[in-house]
């Protein structure tokens, strides 16, 4: 049988698996292996000019859970049932001058100075582009937004591997972010909660089959 179809059969069925799961099977745990798959999608997956402005900070201390569970009503019941629960974070400091940006650029992408230089400066002709260059909020936002990049890569992957996800925005981001504080989880002020996204196994299969609009309603080719 011809490969590629295979692959593009196994994407498409990982798809049309993969729903909300809002109650997991607690007594299934996903697998160290399992899991460190799942964070590599993560970790892999694309971002504006490869800065990578995330972190994943995985929930499994149960009083922790307890205490996000008063601030994150969407969330109660996976933080109930999941086998892995993942809070987001993005980087707040990411204006084309911040020191993450050089230092990234210098430790992570390996660039010499004069590439440096002038990426920075792209970077910095983008952000004045979109007004954001000065607004620590829009600045957020821009980061916050590549974050839902590497949560549907991790849940694709997971889907693939026949493990179930949730991905969830229904939580107070301050009392969150708060609460990371208080915890030392979050240490200094260049990080933010973005999205929450939970792991794990089904209890049941969904009530009603997977429905979407139809492909030639939502696309034109111009």
């Amino acid at each position: 049988m011809n490969t590629d179809f295979l692959v593009k059969e196994q994407v498409i069925n990982a798809l049309q698996f993969r729903h909300a799961t809002k109650n997991f099977d607690d007594s299934k745990k996903i697998s160290e292996e399992d899991f460190k798959f799942i964070l590599e999608a993560g970790r892999l997956s694309p971002s504006s000019l490869g800065f990578e402005p995330w972190k994943f900070l995985i929930v499994q201390n149960a009083e922790l859970r307890e205490r996000l569970k008063e601030v994150s009503l969407g969330a109660v019941s996976q933080l109930d049932t999941a086998s892995h629960f993942i809070i987001i974070l993005s980087r707040t400091d990411v204006r084309y001058d911040s020191d993450y940006i050089f230092k990234h650029m210098k430790d992570v992408q390996k660039m010499p100075d004069e590439i440096m230089e002038f990426i920075s400066n792209a970077l910095k002709d983008t952000q004045e582009a979109r007004g954001i260059i000065n607004n620590e909020r829009a600045l957020y936002d821009w980061s916050s937004k590549q974050s839902y990049i590497a949560m549907a890569n991790m849940m694709t992957s997971a889907a693939l591997i026949g493990i179930d996800s949730c991905p969830m925005e229904g939580f107070n981001y301050d009392e969150v972010e708060n609460i990371l504080k208080e915890q030392k989880f979050i240490k200094g002020e260049n990080w933010k909660p973005s999205v929450m996204v939970a792991f794990g196994y089904r209890k049941e299969d969904p009530k009603r089959a997977k429905t979407r609009i139809n492909l030639d309603e939502i696309i034109e080719f111009v």
